[in-house]
């Protein structure tokens, strides 16, 4: 444990750690690398549970989702699980339940990081798209590799990935299940930095210091931003939100703070 963190509290049972390095900063970790961090549906109902626990703290600025170990952020589904999903009602409700688990991410209040620490991998590409933001270690790769199972993106993986990198490189990684390496996905947009030394190194805490400084209420402002547009909102309603949110953070007293601080170095 790093002298950064503040609580510890884990749930073996769930194959889900949970852990608060810094205060406002929590960490959940699929923590079956034995077995590449499958999927399986308990194991996202409980990373589900553990960020939307995390996101209705008012005192949480943002979350991060990483994997154990080294090789996999996370490797798809439980093959051994989905082997019973044989029909058109199983297919749906297998959809539909992983789906609301990647929904929790989508629509958790505050931003959320995935920390590639190895290959995301299928569904496990599904899973880091869902976040707001890709911390990709160097050695990791990103692919949509559902093909080689004879099969399409199952849990909002496919729109979201259309919607970030375009028609023409999603259709490029999901056709040729491309493992997409971390200077590529940093120059495609589907990571957002690129890390060399791990979770405990310089890269992410660089990357994270200004969220940590940014006002829980302000990071909340523009995650529900992301959200409208992730949605594809209407301009209108969009704005909506974004007024909804400047009135909030315009009348709260870390803005007023703020300015005063601003204005003494001017005058």
């Amino acid at each position: 444990m790093g002298p950064m963190e503040v609580t510890t509290k884990s749930s073996s049972a769930s194959d889900i750690l949970v852990r608060e390095r810094e205060p406002g900063a929590v960490w959940i970790t699929l923590d079956r690398a034995h077995k590449h961090n499958a999927l399986a549906r308990p194991v996202l109902a409980a990373l589900a549970a553990a960020v939307t626990e995390a996101g209705s703290r008012s005192d949480v600025r943002y979350v991060v989702v990483t994997g154990a170990g080294e090789r996999y952020f996370a490797a798809g589904g439980d093959l051994k699980e989905l082997a019973s999903v044989r029909d058109e009602v199983a297919v749906m409700a297998m959809m539909e339940e992983a789906g609301a688990a990647l929904e929790s991410i989508r629509h958790c209040p505050v931003p959320v990081l995935a920390y590639l620490n190895g290959d995301a991998i299928g569904g496990g590409a599904e899973l880091a798209l869902a976040c707001d933001m890709r911390m990709q270690g160097a050695n990791a790769r990103i692919g949509f590799i559902q093909a080689k199972l004879g099969i399409t993106s199952a849990w909002g993986g496919g729109p979201d990935l259309f919607r970030l990198v375009g028609p023409a490189h999603a259709t490029r990684m999901m056709s040729r299940c491309e493992l997409v390496e971390a200077q590529q996905a940093l120059a495609w947009g589907l990571a957002d930095v690129v890390v060399s030394d791990g979770a405990e190194g310089k890269d992410i805490a660089a990357f994270t210091k200004p969220l940590l400084a940014c006002p829980p209420q302000v990071l909340r402002g523009i995650k529900a931003q992301g959200i409208a547009s992730r949605q594809g909102l209407s301009w209108q309603a969009h704005r909506a939100v974004e007024q909804q949110h400047l009135i909030q953070t315009w009348l709260h007293d870390d803005h007023w703070a703020a300015s005063e601080k601003l204005l003494s170095k001017v005058s």
